[in-house]
This record gives structure tokens, C-alpha cells and sequence, in this order.
């Protein structure tokens, strides 16, 4: 069977708008939380949250082009492109019908279709710009970086809340694995801090409404009190281990499994018991044909909600049991990117392999003691050398995703 590398990463953060600050940033326990800038929040009782600072889309995606696109998609575009010129394939594809694009999104153009529905209801159906469509549907992710960077293969956009981008990872490592494409770009993209978005999450009483933006996000801390909503973009390349190597690609790290199920559960609950997430990381597990004691090290979704964390904790006792995993949530830092989650937290997991370190649960102070059965990673066992990691989301809709990262070594 077809081997699966990633050779390329991008990353648009909260805490850093390259894929070094970024992992600078999460490794140093960074916290890129912050008052919310870019409306009055006030009246949603919601002060902070995970804002991308100081992105420049004139950088990558062009000050002309960016009006054609909602900000989730410059996101991306910026973060592909980074992504590309790491793997050393920005001067373009030599059989651009052999790469694809698969990308992960929980919503949408948020912003503009907020924008574009005040202007309807202000000024009537008429004002309506004429990019509001391309600007606002999900599949406009994939399609425009696509279109930017010459992708002639599978071009589609999947939408599975805050499991997206995991999904998205996963689907593009198994059409490599089946020979269907020499290179995917992959990842997920969110841009909802804006009024309806907090205040959607807000209605849920999802949210913290702590100001502090180091009190904020905790998650699996007794005193948790919700998530805050991040935003930005994580972009991987994924390539045959044939076609990397015949072109001298330096190889960041080896795919080797993806699972996904569905709790068939609740509209916003994962099933308490934690079988339905404890299911997808098993499939994982099958795919790369693993054990449990295979894995080092979990990043966990860990949203710092009650119903996650807990069920996410009894999911990881069943697949794990005894086995000493370590396990953070980097949603401490970051805050919660939805539909984007699961791109940024891959990018942190390979970095736990390239600098053989973990991310530490930052925001605990007090583990929950309905999380006591996962070892969570502070300062004092962050060092270790991982072989195999995981990252596993969860989202809304009962969606559940898992794929597991390997040391980069030719065995």
C-alpha cells in the first residue's frame, strides 16, 4: 500500500502567521487569546477570543484578490501558499491533474454573509454585491486555492463541524493511499469572530464569558467554563512517499491512520460515555494498524466545555486504559478554531515529533476529577520522544475524527 508523507506546512494562528511562530508560539506555552478587536462585543456578554493578528493579505493572496474573498478563504490561500514554498513546490506541479485539494470548513463566509444580510435589510435586495455567493459558500475554501495554486486533481470542501478539518486530512491521506493523487493540499480554514458568530456560540451558552484571556480557555480544569472561539488556518501537504522522494522532498513526518464515526447521539453532545469519539481513534488505531500502547502522545479536542472534556477523557480510558499516554489540548492557547480545529492541532502534533517535545496543557490549574484517567502533559513531563501521535476532533452533528502521525524514518 501507498505510504503517505507530509512534506509541507502552513499555519494563519492566534498565536502566529507562519508555521514557526506557530509552533514557537504552542511550544512556549503561548497564549494568543485576547480581547475581541474587531466589534464591539459588549452586548454579546462574550470579551475574548482567538483573533489572527496582524495578517497582511496583500502578503500572499494579492490586496486586489482578497475582495473576492471572504476572510476564511484568504486564511487558507495565505496558509497554502506558505505550506507549498515549505515543500519546496511553489514554482508550480508537473502534473497538476495528480494534486488535489481537500479542505475542511464548519460555516462558511461568515462575515460576508452578515455584512450582505444588514445591507439587504438596510438598504433592500438590490445592494446585494454580486460577489455574495462566491464569497460565502463553504466549497470557495478549496476552490480557491485551487485556482491559486494550479491543483487540477479533486478540488472539494467538507463540512463536518469541528471535525472538518480532521476528516479533510484523512479523506486526502487515503486518496494518496489509493493511488488516486501524488500530492494533496489539506487542512481547514474559520474566520467567525464577528457578531452573529459569537453570538450564535454565545446563545449555545458554549462560550466563556471570562475577560481574563489566561482564565479563558481551560480545558479539562474542574473550573472550566466553556470555549473561546479562535480562528485562522492550517495547511498540509500530503504526498506519496515515492513522489517525495523522487524529487529530494525533505519529509516532515508519515501519515499512517484516519478513522471516523458518528455518535448518532445528540445535535451537540458526544455520547457521555465516550464510546462514539472512543470509536473513530480505534478505527485509527485499525487503519495504521496499531495498538493502543503504539501511541506517545493524544491531542485531544478538548474544548473546555463539560460534556468534552469529560466524555473525551472516559473516551480516551477505554481505547487506552493503563497505557500512559500523554495528552493536552493546545485550545488553551489557540482557543477553538471549529471548523478549522483539527488543521492547526495536526501542525502541533507534527511539531511534538520534529522537536521531540509536548505542548503542555496550558489554562490547568485543577484537573477535573471526571478527566482523572488521562495523564495530561504540564512542565515537568513535556520532554518526551514521541514515535506516534494522534489528533482527534469532535464536532456538532456527532461527527468524530482521528488520524495518527508517525516519526519521520524509512522503517
Amino acid at each position: 500500500m501507498t505510504r503517505v508523507v507530509v512534506t509541507g506546512l502552513g499555519a494563519v494562528t492566534p498565536v502566529g502567521n507562519t508555521t514557526e511562530e506557530f509552533l514557537d508560539g504552542i511550544f512556549a506555552g503561548k497564549v494568543g487569546i485576547a480581547p475581541i478587536t474587531k466589534f464591539d462585543a459588549s452586548e454579546t456578554g462574550v470579551a475574548v477570543a482567538g483573533e489572527v493578528k496582524g495578517f497582511d493579505p496583500a502578503a500572499r493572496v494579492g490586496k486586489r484578490e482578497s475582495r473576492k474573498m471572504d476572510l476564511f478563504a484568504q486564511y487558507a490561500v495565505h496558509a497554502a501558499g506558505e505550506a507549498l514554498e515549505n515543500a519546496g513546490l511553489a514554482d508550480g506541479f508537473e502534473q497538476p491533474d495528480r494534486v488535489g485539494v481537500i479542505m475542511g470548513n464548519g460555516i462558511g463566509g461568515l462575515t460576508t454573509i452578515q455584512e450582505q444580510v444588514i445591507k439587504m435589510h438596510d438598504k433592500g435586495p438590490q445592494r446585494v454585491s454580486p460577489m455574495f455567493v462566491p464569497n460565502s459558500i463553504p466549497n470557495m475554501l478549496s476552490g480557491n486555492v485551487s485556482m491559486r495554486y494550479g491543483a487540477k486533481g479533486v478540488n472539494y470542501t467538507l463540512s463536518t463541524a469541528c471535525a472538518s478539518a480532521t476528516n479533510a486530512i484523512g479523506e486526502a491521506f487515503w486518496r494518496i493511499q489509493a493511488g488516486k493523487a501524488d500530492i494533496m493540499i489539506t487542512g481547514g480554514s474559520e474566520a467567525t469572530v464577528n457578531e452573529i458568530g459569537i453570538a450564535g456560540f454565545a446563545a449555545l451558552t458554549a462560550l466563556s464569558t471570562e475577560p481574563d484571556p489566561m482564565e479563558a480557555s481551560k480545558p479539562f480544569d474542574l473550573n472550566r467554563h466553556g470555549f473561546v472561539m479562535g480562528e485562522g488556518s492550517g495547511i498540509l501537504i500530503l504526498e506519496s512517499l515515492d513522489h517525495a522522494q523522487a524529487r529530494g522532498a525533505k519529509i516532515l513526518a508519515e501519515v499512517v491512520g484516519y478513522g471516523a464515526n458518528s455518535d448518532a447521539y445528540h445535535l451537540t453532545s458526544p455520547t457521555p460515555d465516550g464510546s462514539g469519539p472512543a470509536g473513530s481513534v480505534k478505527l485509527a488505531l485499525a487503519d495504521a494498524n496499531l495498538k493502543p500502547a503504539d501511541i506517545d502522545y493524544v491531542n485531544a479536542h478538548g474544548t473546555a466545555t463539560g460534556a468534552n472534556d469529560a466524555a473525551e477523557a472516559k473516551a480516551m480510558e477505554l481505547v487506552f486504559g493503563e497505557n500512559n499516554v500523554y495528552v493536552s489540548s493546545t485550545k488553551g492557547m489557540t482557543g477553538h478554531l471549529l471548523g478549522a480545529a483539527g488543521a492547526i492541532e495536526a501542525i502541533a502534533s507534527i511539531g511534538a515529533l520534529l522537536r521531540e517535545e509536548l505542548p503542555v496543557n496550558v489554562g490547568l490549574t485543577e484537573q477535573d476529577p471526571a478527566t482523572s484517567g488521562v495523564t495530561l502533559v504540564n512542565a515537568d513531563n513535556r520532554k518526551q520522544v514521541a514515535q506516534y501521535v494522534l489528533s482527534a476532533n469532535y464536532g456538532f452533528g456527532g461527527h468524530n475524527a482521528a488520524i495518527i502521525f508517525k516519526k519521520w524514518g524509512d522503517a
